[in-house]
């Protein structure tokens, strides 16, 4: 009898300790992304406990799996978010936010362009371009973009557009640590050419692309802008490069107007409020 009980008060009292390990447990789950999406250097073991303020041996145990199943990186002793996390990060952004918001300017600009039309969200710690939602044209060759797939900032349309209105700390910090890799025979592969392409967007309000990415695919896009004047995307136009280029003209000012309503801004009624400063002052 006083074994069957205290083997019964044993598993009661265990209950509320397992109960708080779970919740416990989720809790630093998402606190170690959370550290980790605002450092863009990684971080260490011991960087890692001092913010989550938990022990080092339950750390590990919660970093090695992950590692494992790429959601982080590990590299040079310091952790990183993985490529697991960012498309995991890309499909509930995709369902949540883009694909609810922004599908219908997708889609009218699939149907006024002709083209292959895609959604870009900016990766700040990868230094990426990640696809968030995408449609495909109807024409037999066509430029075909994976949702989830990223892809290099200075060689895309997509990618010049986030870093153009991107903040200038940013931008700076880029430009300073950015190394090219050979990737079609288009592509810029210069800190001096990509500064002034970076500059020719947020003068302009698009890019362009012509061989930079992949041999053979040409690109134009524009900024997506959110309520707080910050980019929050970039809206782009994908294709061959023998059938796009010549259409950069006619394409340039549907894609101004998408993006700019997409953006809830109403160009007519910010250049009257630029005017009406410039008169006040």
């Amino acid at each position: 009898m006083a074994r069957n009980s205290v083997v019964k008060s044993k598993k009661t009292s265990s209950r509320p300790r397992q109960a708080a390990a779970g919740p416990r447990s989720l809790t630093r789950l998402l606190g170690l992304f959370e550290v980790l999406a605002k450092s863009s250097k990684g971080l260490t073991l011991a960087e890692l406990n001092a913010l989550l303020k938990s022990p080092k041996s339950s750390l590990l145990n919660l970093l090695r799996p992950l590692v494992t199943e790429g959601y982080l990186t590990y590299e040079d002793g310091r952790y990183w978010l993985g490529t697991s996390i960012f498309r995991l990060s890309a499909s509930i952004m995709s369902v949540w936010n883009f694909s609810s918001t922004l599908r219908p300017y997708l889609e009218e600009l699939a149907e006024r362009s002709g083209e292959s039309v895609y959604i870009g969200v900016l990766d700040p710690v990868r230094n990426t371009v990640t696809f968030v939602d995408a449609i495909d044209s109807q024409h037999p060759v066509r430029f075909s973009v994976p949702i989830g797939s990223m892809a290099p900032l200075y060689c895309t349309a997509a990618g010049r557009t986030l870093l153009a209105f991107s903040s200038e700390k940013y931008q700076a910090e880029y430009l300073r640590t950015v190394k090219f890799e050979a990737r079609a025979p288009g592509m810029m592969s210069t800190q001096k050419a990509l500064r002034a392409a970076i500059a020719e967007v947020h003068e302009s309000g698009i890019a362009m692309s012509i061989n930079e990415s992949y041999p053979g695919s040409a690109a134009i896009a524009a900024p997506i802008l959110g309520a707080d004047g910050k980019v929050m995307a970039a809206i782009v136009i994908g294709g061959p490069v023998e059938r796009l280029p010549p259409k950069f003209p006619e394409l340039a000012p549907i894609i101004r107007d998408v993006a700019g309503r997409a953006s809830g801004l109403n160009a007519r009624a910010r250049s009257a409020a630029v005017t009406s400063v410039k008169k006040v002052g």
